[in-house]
């Protein structure tokens, strides 16, 4: 049912009695109104007389019994009472639970397309040459239910996985490959092995730091258009998104567009030359390039490197640029963890002093992951992957669907077992504030009692 609907018509009630008897106004949605946590203590309640006691000068008690008739009077409430310190607890009418059921059917019903400029939500985000990691869950499944909603909601919408497949990342890879691996043989490797070579080129630029500059050369060799880098470059590329597909489809994901940073190559140089005309781009250490800030808490951001190579800002800059021109969007989400936020305040106060014509953007952030037992890191190896994650969701699903025995009727338990396995790992990354870190605990992400995803695929499956 509908309660915030309705929990806000009664916000409203105390908003306007408070200001006619005592002058207080306060913002309605600072009241107060939620479900107590025992049934028997109604269906709302309101602890408002105990926050305005200290402010009234009264007991909180004597503030309830003035208040109570002023609740009693809502043709929402049919009972009400005083409870503990100075509680009221609110029965809702009939008539108003009714009609609150029906605001709920109406919602659960698609919206018709809106006639308007799109939404851009980008999200997930991987980076070639690794396999999905734990820690991607969270982008992956925030991202993909805010396009399920706004879709929901009649909302032009466009999806989009913006790949990391560029950069000296890239430079590190074909320089593992060229010294510990087989060029010629990429065509038969997985992802494992490509981690296992990028893991081992961080062992051993620890000792040889010059394997970085070897990697940045590289790099700036494949974007100087090396035909056998760039062969090289497809291959990893094709072979990541074969089984981060995979994935994609056992959670549920899907994209619209799914642009890699190489997309953007040819569309950097226009920006360079504009902000540099603007003199947004100014001249850095050794004859990079950078562009500065007001903020004197946000450090000047590269823009090129002095070898003339570029960076993500370049290159999101493109992107912002190339959205806006393509399809004139209201508003392009960036669904990233906290990690990114000063590269995102950085980049939106970048294309303002370039004054382009802007939609809303927003970072949609979140907290990082965290292994309840040790960290996680790409380059030392030690990455939870996803896969494993989704096939031990899956094995104690199947588990716990064998301890219910007859209780739980299915003409194919291996379906079953996915469903519900996939839905607590998915269920388990969105029933928590996303602003906060996460740490991963099987237990917890597993759950198949209390406030869980089993509950709630049963309750769907009961009112179908």
């Amino acid at each position: 049912m509908f309660i915030p609907d309705i929990s806000s018509a009664l916000q409203q009630v105390l908003h306007q009695h408070l200001k006619t008897a005592y002058s207080i106004d306060i913002k309605p949605a600072t009241i107060e109104c939620s479900r107590p946590q025992q049934v028997q203590h109604g269906d709302l309640t309101t602890p408002i007389a105990l926050q305005l006691a200290k402010q009234l000068g009264k007991s909180p008690r004597d503030i309830a019994t003035e208040l109570l008739p002023v609740v009693q009077k809502s043709a929402l409430v049919e009972n009400c009472e005083i409870a503990g310190a100075g509680y009221i607890n609110m029965w809702l009418a009939p008539s108003a639970l009714i009609e609150s059921l029906t605001d709920t059917i109406t919602a659960t019903e698609a919206q018709t397309v809106r006639d308007e400029a799109p939404v851009i939500i980008e999200y997930s985000q991987p980076n070639i040459a690794k396999p999905l990691g734990i820690h991607h869950i969270l982008s992956t499944v925030i991202g993909q239910s805010l396009v399920n909603l706004h879709k929901h909601l009649g909302y032009n919408t466009i999806a989009i996985n913006h790949l990391g497949d560029w950069g000296t990342q890239f430079g590190k890879l074909a320089v593992a490959v060229q010294t510990w691996g087989d060029m010629s043989d990429v065509k038969n490797y997985d992802l494992n092995t490509y981690l296992d070579l990028y893991v081992k080129f961080h062992e051993e630029a620890e000792k040889n730091p010059e394997l970085e500059d070897e990697a940045r050369a590289v790099f700036k060799q494949l974007e100087d258009g090396n035909k056998e880098l760039r062969v090289f470059w497809q291959t990893v590329v094709d072979t990541t998104m074969e089984e981060v597909g995979d994935i994609y489809k056992q959670l549920n994901v899907s994209f619209d567009y799914i642009h890699g940073e190489s997309f953007y190559e040819d569309k950097m140089q226009p920006i360079i030359e504009s902000g540099t005309n603007k003199k947004v781009f100014k001249e850095g250490d050794r004859g990079s390039l950078i562009a500065e800030f007001d903020d004197e808490h946000m450090p000047p951001a590269v823009i090129l490197k002095s070898d003339g190579a570029t960076l993500y800002h370049t290159r999101d800059l493109a992107t912002v640029d190339y959205r806006v021109n393509t399809w004139q969007p209201k508003a392009i989400y960036y669904v990233v963890d906290v990690a990114q936020e000063l590269y995102f305040k950085q980049l939106f106060d970048i294309v303002r002093q370039l004054e382009w014509d802007l939609p809303v953007l927003e970072h949609v952030t979140m907290g990082r992951m965290r292994f309840a037992d040790k960290s996680m890191s790409t380059r030392k190896g030690n990455i939870l992957r996803l896969n494993e994650v989704i096939n031990e969701a899956t094995e104690r699903a199947t588990e716990a669907i064998k301890q219910h025995g007859d209780s739980v009727h299915t003409e194919n338990p291996e379906e079953l077992a996915t469903q519900i396995g996939v839905g607590s790992l998915v269920y388990g990354a969105l029933n928590q504030n996303r602003k906060q870190g996460m740490i991963f605990d099987w237990d917890r992400m597993l759950s198949f009692d209390g406030n869980s995803a089993p509950y709630i695929q049963y309750s769907y499956a009961r009112t179908q």
